[in-house]
């Protein structure tokens, strides 16, 4: 998982972005990650955890409309979240989480271990939603954070 972390600090130093991640279920374990890469400090300046969803509406600009209409779980409300956290810091990347990590919360609709991404990439956003199942709470955060990179890794070296 680490070398993920590092070739996106890279293709980041190389492209010249910055990146802020809003982190809900995550909890800040995103960030952590890139902060283990040396040189992180290049293109990492600021990130958000809103954990509760005033703070995703007072902090990020997520409109309560959308929590309303799809749910706090919803890609709407992550693409909501990693656009925000782009602006908010004038990165060119931005990185929205939002799911339900368990062990209670879930829904048939929306299971424990169910995950929404959102991904401002230089002004293209891309949502995605995983559902890595009741594996436990600490794993639901971490299978979310190796997706975060995986992903962040195809969208930048897919960018011209």
């Amino acid at each position: 998982m680490g070398l993920t972390a590092e070739r996106v600090v890279e293709i980041l130093i190389g492209k010249k972005f910055h990146i802020s991640f809003a982190e809900s279920c995550t909890g800040g374990l995103a960030a952590a990650r890139l902060v283990e890469v040396p040189d992180a400090s290049k293109v990492f300046d600021a990130g958000f955890v809103t954990y509760a969803n005033e703070a995703k509406v007072n902090y990020l600009g997520v409109l309560p409309e959308s929590i309303a209409k799809y749910g706090v779980v919803s890609e709407e409300v992550a693409g909501q979240m990693a656009v925000g956290a782009a602006k908010k810091n004038s990165a060119k990347v931005g990185v929205g989480i939002s799911g339900i990590a368990g062990p209670s919360g879930g829904t048939e609709e929306k299971p424990v271990g169910m995950v929404c991404f959102g991904f401002y990439v230089d002004g293209v956003l891309t949502t995605r939603t995983k559902n890595f199942g009741e594996i436990g709470r600490n794993m639901v955060r971490e299978a979310s954070v190796e997706f975060v990179y995986q992903t962040l890794e195809e969208l930048l070296e897919g960018e011209n």
